[in-house]
């Protein structure tokens, strides 16, 4: 295990380009994604976040191969050190997974099969292909839940014998077994209590650190997001909304609907400030809004919202950041 991996914190790593995922059901057919481009960089943490049922997850399992049919990536790109995971064989692709990029799945009480000890579950993924043994499996296993806190002897109990904060870490030593690259964590701070994720968020930034990782963070919280990220991505009916660095979104947000996201929740130097839910709700995908898909959300929107859907831009003020918005430089006026 390369605990001291050392990389190019500028060099990319994991560029996604017009990423389109399609559910198929018999109502028609869900965009799902449609259109999503990101970067991962070297080094970096990099979130997502935005509203239930926005994207984010089919963004991970679709990164990863994961969709199912009758879903299905239908377009795009996943590029990762020169190679379109998109364009792989089943063969290929099993091997990228956990070995090169893991995924820590939301809800720790399902993710988990209740019915194996964690011994069983942690060795799995490092002795499918015959090449490592079931002592040094076990002992990279120990060595993990040992790094996320959790008493190696442990090792051979089952689920239920956790608390809910406990298989959250069980979860992240297992994203680890393998010595991955890349971790994406779809909401690993989901229904734990405001201590326990403080440490889950402590116990992230230190292995990212400590195994040079590179993380992409998936999440509804925004909290969360300004506090580990260096770069975010506001996501809305599968379409990536504004992206920048973080403090940029946080502090000076150019898109409504991250202006809506902060708005609705609170923070500590603004106790008493009123919060602001977003007007309606997320659009139909199946038969999404001619036009920009948050006009009929949007306090800003003028006549061409409802006629044509914005093109992405890049900012030349800001590094690296983009926004879809027909009115963003107007509305930055007025607010």
């Amino acid at each position: 295990m390369h605990l001291w991996r050392k990389s190019n914190p500028l060099s990319e790593i994991l560029s996604v380009e017009d990423l389109r995922t399609n559910y198929y059901c018999p109502a028609g057919t869900v965009r799902a994604i449609d259109g999503c481009s990101i970067k991962l960089n070297r080094g970096e943490t990099f979130g997502v976040a935005g509203e239930s049922g926005c994207g984010k997850s089919t963004l991970a399992m679709s990164i990863l191969r994961l969709i199912q049919p009758p879903h299905r990536i239908v377009g795009g790109s996943i590029m990762y050190k020169g190679n379109d995971l998109l364009k792989l064989t089943d063969k290929e692709i099993r091997k990228i997974r956990w070995g090169e990029i893991s995924l820590v799945l939301q809800q720790s009480m399902h993710a988990l099969n209740p019915m194996l000890r964690i011994s069983n579950q942690m060795i799995e993924p490092l002795m499918k292909d015959g090449e490592v043994t079931r002592n040094e499996a076990l002992e990279r296993a120990c060595g993990l839940l040992e790094l996320v806190g959790i008493e190696p002897s442990r090792i051979d109990n089952y689920p239920h014998e956790f608390s809910g904060g406990m298989k959250q870490r069980v979860l992240i030593a297992l994203s680890l077994i393998c010595d991955p690259e890349i971790v994406i964590l779809d909401e690993p701070t989901t229904a734990l209590d405001v201590v326990v994720q403080h440490m889950i968020l402590g116990l992230i930034d230190d292995l990212k650190r400590r195994m040079d990782l590179s993380v992409m963070w998936i999440t509804h919280d925004l909290a969360v997001l300004s506090e580990t990220c260096n770069r975010m991505a506001i996501m809305y009916a599968g379409r990536i909304m504004e992206m920048g660095l973080a403090e940029d979104l946080i502090l000076n947000p150019k898109h409504p609907y991250t202006m809506g996201l902060l708005n609705s929740f609170p923070t500590i130097d603004q106790m008493d400030k009123e919060l602001e839910p977003i007007p309606g709700v997320p659009p139909d995908l199946i038969n999404p809004p001619v036009g920009c898909l948050f006009h009929p959300r949007c306090p800003f929107k003028t006549e061409i919202c409802e006629r044509v859907r914005p093109k992405g831009e890049m900012m030349e003020d800001r590094s690296g950041a983009y926004i879809e918005c027909h009115n963003w430089r107007e509305i930055d006026r007025r607010v």
